[in-house]
C-alpha cells in the first residue's frame, strides 16, 4: 500500500516567504495612505528596485504581491480623508466624502475593509471556475476587443442621468481619451527610473480636481461612531457583486475598477454611498486576485502590480494565492486601525492649506516619475478633471484615458 502523500517545507524557505509577505505589507501600507500614488505607479516603482533587493526574485515578487494588495485596502482612507468639500456641496461629491461629512467616516473605513476582505473570500474559490471560462473565452474576446470597449465608453455616457451630465461624461471621455493617447507612449525622464505616464495623468484627472473643489471648505468634521448601518446581508450582496465585476476587470484590458464599480452599482436598485463604498473596494481588491490567476493561467499581466512581478519572476501559485490572503488579511485590520486616526489628524488641520500642501506633493512626484513631461501632463489632466465635477457626471468617465488608446 503507498504512503500518504506528504508536504514538506523548509523552515528557511518558510521564515523567508513571511519576511517577504510582511515587508510588503509595509510598503503597501506606506504607498496606500500617500496619495496621489497609484497602486500600478507604487508597483512600476517597485519594479525599477527590484534587481537590486537581495535574495531571490521570486520573494522579491512575492514582497511586491503583498504591498499591491495591501495598497487597494489602504488607499481609500486618503480619499476619504483629503478633499473633502463644503458641507453646501455634498450632493455633487464623491459617495465617500457624503459620509464623511456627515460625519460618518469611520463607518465608511469599515464598509471599505468588509468589501475589500469579503472579495477576497469570495474570489479566492471563484478564481478557478472564471479562469477556465475565460480560457476558452479570451480568444474571442481579444479578436473583438475594440469595439467591446467602445460600447463600454458608449454606456457609461448614456447611463448618466440627465442631458448635462451626459454631455460632461461625453467631454470627459473624449478629453481624456485623447490626453491619454497623447502621452501615454511618451518617452519619460525623471528622477525615477520608472519611466510612467500614469502617476501625473492619474493624479490630474482623479486626485488634483477633488483638492481643489475642497479649497475654501470646512474640510473633515468631527466624526461619529464607527457603526455600520447597511445590513449584513447588504454588504454581502453588493461585495459578491463587486468580486464578480472585479473578474471582468482583471481579465479584459482597460476596464478598470471604477468602470466596473459603476456597473455594479447600476445593477443595484436603490444604492447609495454605502454601497458605493463597498462596491468600489470589492473591485479593487477583487481585480488583484482574478488578474494574478489571469497572469498565471494566460500569460497576461492585467496590473501595474502583476506587470511588475512578471518582470522578476513569478513564484508558485499557492506561495502567490498565501502572500494576498496574509496581505488581506493585514490591509483588514489596519484600514479602521489606521484610518481613523488619519480621519481625526487631518480634521484638525486647515482644509485649505492641506489641500495646496498635497497638490504640491502631486506637482513633485509628477516630476520625480516623468519628468517635466509629466508635469505637464498633470496640469492638463487636471484641467480635464474638472469637467465632470462641472457637469454633475461621473468620474468614471475619465477612464476613457485607457478605454480610448485601447480602441483606436
Amino acid at each position: 500500500m503507498t504512503s500518504p502523500a506528504q508536504f514538506v517545507v523548509s523552515p528557511e524557505l518558510a521564515a523567508a516567504a513571511l519576511v517577504a509577505i510582511g515587508s510588503g505589507i509595509v510598503l503597501g501600507t506606506a504607498s496606500g495612505l500617500t496619495p496621489g500614488i497609484h497602486a500600478n505607479t507604487f508597483a512600476l516603482g517597485l519594479a525599477a528596485v527590484a534587481p537590486s533587493v537581495p535574495g531571490p526574485p521570486e520573494l522579491v515578487g512575492v514582497a511586491m504581491l503583498a504591498a499591491g494588495t495591501t495598497h487597494t485596502f489602504l488607499d481609500v482612507v486618503p480619499s476619504l480623508a483629503l478633499g473633502v468639500p463644503d458641507p453646501a456641496m455634498a450632493a455633487s461629491s464623491l459617495p465617500g466624502h457624503r459620509l464623511v461629512i456627515a460625519g460618518r467616516g469611520r463607518e465608511a473605513l469599515r464598509l471599505s475593509a468588509l468589501g475589500s476582505g469579503l472579495a477576497v473570500a469570495f474570489a479566492v474559490p471563484l478564481a478557478v471556475p472564471v479562469t477556465l471560462g475565460m480560457e476558452q473565452l479570451y480568444p474571442t474576446l481579444s479578436a473583438h476587443l475594440s469595439p467591446v470597449l467602445a460600447l463600454v465608453g458608449l454606456a457609461l455616457v448614456a447611463s448618466e442621468s440627465g442631458r448635462r451630465a451626459r454631455v460632461g461624461g461625453a467631454l470627459a471621455l473624449t478629453g481624456s481619451g485623447l490626453l491619454g493617447s497623447a502621452t501615454l507612449d511618451l518617452s519619460t525622464v525623471g528622477v525615477l527610473s520608472v519611466g510612467s505616464m500614469l502617476m501625473p495623468l492619474f493624479a490630474g484627472l482623479f486626485g488634483a480636481p477633488v483638492l481643489i473643489e475642497s479649497i475654501g471648505g470646512s474640510g473633515v468634521p468631527p466624526q461619529g461612531d464607527r457603526t455600520v448601518a447597511l445590513s449584513l446581508r447588504g454588504v454581502l450582496a453588493v461585495a459578491l457583486v463587486g468580486t464578480v465585476a472585479g473578474a471582468i476587470v482583471g481579465y479584459v484590458p482597460g476596464v478598470t475598477a471604477a468602470i466596473a464599480a459603476t456597473g455594479t452599482l447600476a445593477a443595484l436598485s436603490g444604492s447609495g454611498p454605502r454601497e458605493f463604498v463597498v462596491a468600489t473596494s470589492g473591485v479593487n481588491t477583487a481585480t488583484a486576485v482574478f488578474a494574478l490567476f489571469a497572469l498565471v493561467a494566460l500569460g497576461t499581466p492585467r496590473t501595474g502590480v502583476l506587470v511588475a512581478l512578471d518582470s522578476v519572476g513569478t513564484a508558485s501559485l499557492g506561495l502567490l494565492v498565501l502572500s494576498t490572503a496574509f496581505a488581506a488579511m493585514a490591509g483588514f485590520v489596519l484600514v479602521p486601525l489606521l484610518g481613523d486616526r488619519y480621519l481625526s489628524v487631518v480634521g484638525e488641520l486647515d482644509p485649505t492649506r492641506l489641500a495646496v500642501a498635497v497638490l504640491g506633493l502631486l506637482v513633485v512626484l509628477s516630476g520625480l516619475f516623468a519628468g517635466f513631461v509629466g508635469i505637464g501632463a498633470f496640469a492638463t489632466a487636471t484641467v480635464i478633471g474638472l469637467v465632470p465635477g462641472y457637469f454633475g457626471a461621473r468620474r468614471a468617465n475619465l477612464m476613457g484615458v485607457l478605454l480610448v488608446p485601447l480602441v483606436v
